[in-house]
């Protein structure tokens, strides 16, 4: 998985560990390596090379889902500056669902009732 940085920069790579609710959408891929300069640009990157993940990621209009959390060297990366930040060469993504759920009978990873994610 490599994408061209929209900017001048040098490139970066980046190691993306996916969880487990992704891998059936990925292939069974746990991880991959990236060249992504910043958050958005990974996103698009992994909806690109696994588009089965679109809908887990972003809403019906385009925004990441509020319970998909990014992690940055351990580190929340809304607290890094968020769209803003610029990976560094070796940093180490972690892409987290929240899951809850038990209290009705929608998908606790989704939302919907009639989802196919599970």
């Amino acid at each position: 998985m490599k994408s061209k940085s929209s900017s001048l920069e040098a490139s970066v790579s980046v190691r993306v560990l996916l969880p487990n609710a992704f891998h059936k959408h990925t292939n069974g891929a746990r991880e991959v390596q990236s060249n992504a300069g910043n958050l958005p640009e990974l996103i698009t990157e992994i909806e690109t090379t696994f588009p089965a993940l679109k809908t887990h990621l972003r809403d019906e209009h385009g925004q990441v889902r509020r319970f998909i959390n990014f992690y940055v060297n351990e580190e929340d990366i809304r607290f890094l500056g968020n769209d803003k930040y610029a990976f560094k060469d070796g940093d180490e993504v972690l892409v987290i669902p929240s899951i809850a759920g038990g209290c009705c009978s929608c998908c606790s990873y989704c939302g919907r009732e009639d989802c196919a994610c599970c």
